[in-house]
């Protein structure tokens, strides 16, 4: 099985005047490839395509070879997507969350309390996500994608609203992914220490996608 993230000829707008993507190609193998462009550029919208939340006009999107809204229980088991900010219901609880997770990805239930713990949400876990702090809600998006360790991992500003600490944690996963021969595709203003683990570098700009040879002297990257 081919590993990796393909998005091929895809097209979408918000409506008529908001047309985001024309003809869309981008091809995502195995390590960690970084993914920057100006405010408004959509880089958010591109990631939110490729993980599903939104549903190309025209094209397709690949999943390690699987059409991700043709064979999606295929293309979606090994894929996680940590968005910017939580797109889960405010009112369930992060136990609830979680649960529902380990169902759709076929994992054991038991996960929920291995996740809880590798995130230091445990007291927590009866709390909805809008009784979290903006850094424990980010926290919870993690304790997701970790169920069932996905190979695939699509991440939105990881390291916004994170410590030190979880910065370090977040590191370690992605160093983890890509010596697992796995696939991460991360949009960031802010490489920092995941600049280090970079594969490529890629700049997104008039809905078109635009490679770099190596990353700007300033971590804190804009498009050139």
């Amino acid at each position: 099985m081919t590993r990796g993230l393909r998005l091929e000829g895809v097209a979408f707008a918000y409506d008529d005047r908001s047309r985001i993507f024309s003809d869309l190609n981008l091809e995502v193998a195995s390590g960690v490839t970084l993914l920057s462009g100006e405010n408004g550029a959509g880089k958010t919208t591109l990631l939110k395509l490729a993980a599903g939340v939104e549903k190309p006009d025209a094209g397709r999107v690949l999943v390690n070879g699987s059409d991700l809204w043709r064979r999606e229980v295929a293309a979606r088991s090994d894929l996680a997507f940590v968005p910017q900010e939580p797109d889960v219901t405010p009112f369930a609880t992060i136990r609830e969350v979680l649960r529902l997770v380990c169902r759709l990805r076929s994992q054991p239930a038991e996960q929920v309390d291995q996740v809880l713990s590798e995130t230091d949400l445990e007291d927590s876990a009866d709390l909805s996500i809008r009784e979290l702090s903006r850094g424990q809600r980010r926290r919870v998006l993690l304790a997701a994608a970790w169920i069932g360790t996905p190979r695939t991992a699509i991440l939105d500003e990881p390291l916004d609203a994170m410590d030190e600490h979880w910065r370090g944690r977040i590191h370690g996963w992605l160093k983890a992914l890509r010596e697992a021969g796995g696939v991460a595709l991360v949009a960031t203003h802010e490489a920092g220490s995941l600049a280090e683990l970079a594969d490529r570098f890629l700049v997104l700009r008039d809905g078109e996608i635009r490679e770099l040879d190596s990353l700007p002297q300033d971590t804190t990257w804009r498009t050139p």
